[in-house]
């Protein structure tokens, strides 16, 4: 694989309702050291998994699927990348068809996260520089059945302040439109944008319609002066930079 481009920003321009009562508990049948709440308790917070932890969130599965398995097939289908970082309660739940004060829940607890990680006792922040870097920041997206679309917000040091889903399914320029790729990057005072999306085909090469999207973002960056430094698409196999070689 070539060498990634490190990425540089110019100024003002361009470089590069679910029901309550349906939901129970089901874990009774497992033995007490694996189910997830005793094993925090027993082995600490390290030895849990992704899922068990989701799992302790939301406390209740439903009458066909234990909590366990609930989490680990929304990680599965979602990624953990999509599920923590959704802002919006309603539109949580109804991805996940979980309860609304299950969604108002766990947007609490990530945003919780995020605004320690943004302190200053929270340790080193994420900086994104190369297409490689986005790679390793959203290799999760690798496994997913639908196609996301992500915008990764950075700053003037190239930090990420912010990592939103941008849209769910094919790309197409008559659903993405720049509206809602720039929204997020003046709410949160971004100077950067790195787009992202993946393809569960695994084939690697961009379509007519990313490229297309692609040249569209790129444009509108320029106009707004918010550059858009790089369009990845990452695959079970690795990752391609579209502006890069297309």
């Amino acid at each position: 694989m070539a060498k990634d481009n490190v990425y540089l920003q110019k100024e003002n321009s361009l470089v590069l309702d679910a029901s309550e009562k349906a939901y129970v508990l089901k874990l009774r049948d497992l033995p007490q050291d694996e189910k997830p709440r005793e094993k925090l308790i027993k082995y600490g917070v390290s030895n849990c998994s992704v899922a068990d932890l989701l799992s302790i969130l939301l406390n209740v599965g439903t009458k066909k699927e234990d909590v366990l398995a609930m989490s680990r097939r929304l990680l599965k289908e979602y990624g953990d990348g999509i599920i923590f970082t959704q802002k919006d309660p309603k539109k949580l739940a109804n991805m996940l068809g979980i309860p609304l004060i299950k969604s108002c829940q766990l947007v609490a607890c990530f945003e919780l996260g995020k605004r320690f990680f943004k302190s200053p006792t929270s340790g080193s922040p994420i900086v994104i520089r190369t297409a490689g870097q986005v790679f390793d920041y959203l290799k999760d997206m690798r496994e997913l059945s639908k196609e996301y679309l992500r915008g990764l917000y950075l700053d003037t040091h190239y930090q990420l302040i912010h990592d939103e889903v941008i849209s769910i399914g094919s790309l197409n320029s008559n659903i993405i439109h720049p509206r809602e790729v720039f929204r997020p990057a003046i709410e949160y005072s971004a100077t950067a944008i790195i787009l992202a999306h993946n393809h569960p085909s695994g084939v690697s090469s961009p379509s007519d319609a990313d490229i297309a999207i692609t040249k569209q973002i790129i444009e509108a960056g320029k106009i707004i002066g918010i550059s858009v430094l790089d369009h990845v698409i990452i695959t079970k196999k690795g990752y391609k930079s579209i502006p890069a070689e297309y």
